[in-house]
């Protein structure tokens, strides 16, 4: 079973999620681990892959977009979203309403949580589902 880390953020909207996911996402590269961000959508993706290079001064992040081109990927950190093919990597970051298809190949997911009631409403549902499912969970008031 997977270790789910439930992060709950006192800021709302999704740019505050997204800038977030690029903290952790650094992070974790910095401690040598492969991630994928998986976006709810193309355009979601697309604002990530531009905010990886911009949401701190100095910070660099090597990442790719799946479905940018064909081949493997190499960067240690990956954008997607639904109908992308994601391999197994250390972590995923989800950024999606629901439980993405491709979380059951990976030892640990972080979902991240704002303060909008809407945000809070489904992230409930999917602490209820993965805790139904058996993983580990944890919860991260920041």
């Amino acid at each position: 079973m997977a270790r789910i880390d439930f992060y709950i953020l006192n800021q709302a909207g999704q740019h505050s999620r997204q800038t977030f996911a690029c903290r952790l996402a650094e992070k974790a590269y910095r401690l040598d681990k492969t991630v994928h961000i998986h976006a709810r959508n193309r355009a979601d993706a697309e604002r990530l892959d531009e905010l990886l290079w911009t949401f701190r001064d100095g910070s660099f992040v090597p990442h790719e977009r799946l479905g940018d081109r064909g081949g493997p990927v190499e960067s240690p950190v990956t954008i997607g979203c639904e109908g992308d093919t994601v391999e197994a990597r250390d972590l995923l970051i989800n950024l999606c309403d629901d439980i993405p298809g491709c979380a059951e190949a990976f030892p640990r997911v972080a979902e991240l949580v704002t303060s909008d009631d809407d945000c809070k409403q489904l992230s409930r549902r999917r602490f209820a589902t993965y805790r139904e499912q058996g993983h580990s969970l944890e919860t991260h008031n920041l």
